[in-house]
């Protein structure tokens, strides 16, 4: 799994990561780490891509929207960004596309971080 970090135009550090193959019942639970793992020590801004994953079971959305919940819980954002055909589908049958906000690109996803108020 590719992990990058980006830093926006406002100074935020934005995580990306971007697993491969299968997110499924023998994968999910170490990618659910590695998202505890970068929202609680690198940032809670989160971009995953999903370029790369052309499997999704329910293991692996109950993955992802632990990520969302933990980054929502410390006040960041979670996007995901590329998602390959295959994958696209699983999260239009269960209605997840209307949970997460999801992008096409990884730029789009970067662009849309909410920007930090200065007060």
């Amino acid at each position: 799994m590719e992990q990058k970090t980006h830093t926006t135009k406002d100074g935020k550090t934005v995580v990306v990561l971007a697993p491969t193959g299968r997110l499924d019942i023998t994968t999910a639970w170490q990618f659910r780490l590695k998202l505890q793992e970068c929202i609680s020590k690198v940032s809670s801004y989160v971009v995953v891509n999903l370029s790369q994953v052309n499997f999704i079971d329910s293991s692996g959305l109950t993955s992802l929207v632990a990520g969302m919940r933990d980054a929502d819980k410390v006040n960041g954002s979670f996007r995901i960004c590329n998602v390959h055909p295959e994958a696209k589908l699983v999260f239009e049958v269960t209605m997840m596309d209307s949970v997460f906000e999801i992008f096409e690109t990884e730029d789009q996803a970067l662009e849309s971080m909410p920007r930090r108020i200065v007060r």
